[in-house]
């Protein structure tokens, strides 16, 4: 019967922490507003006025939804003026997005 070998070099992929951490960016990227303002952010950094006119919603909606990108670590952010700048710090959070998205779209067109 083989066994498992555990190095404590390599990572452990099933352990609880992992899950945990896996299942938060999944929470965060749960919102299809939130997939949207990430895409639109893939190109660079934009104000809440530049994603308005990209993305149709409320500025009290777009707002909630950044705050809870900026604080999951996704997006950064810094002030010119009255202007509050988003820009993408997590790429590991817009690889997921893309390969997902671009996924279930290849599929969609197949059906």
């Amino acid at each position: 019967m083989a066994t498992r070998s555990t190095s404590s070099a390599a990572p452990a992929v099933e352990s609880d922490e992992v899950f945990e951490l896996a299942a938060e960016v999944f929470r965060v990227m749960s919102a299809p507003m939130r997939l949207k303002i990430i895409a639109c952010l893939c190109n660079g950094e934009k104000n809440v006025s530049e994603l308005l006119s990209e993305i149709e919603t409320t500025q009290p909606n777009m707002s909630q939804h950044l705050n809870t990108l900026y604080q999951a670590g996704v997006l950064g952010k810094r002030r010119e003026g009255v202007q509050i700048y988003y820009r993408i710090v997590n790429d590991r959070v817009v690889t997921l997005c893309r390969a997902v998205c671009t996924q279930i779209a290849i599929e969609a067109d197949v059906r």
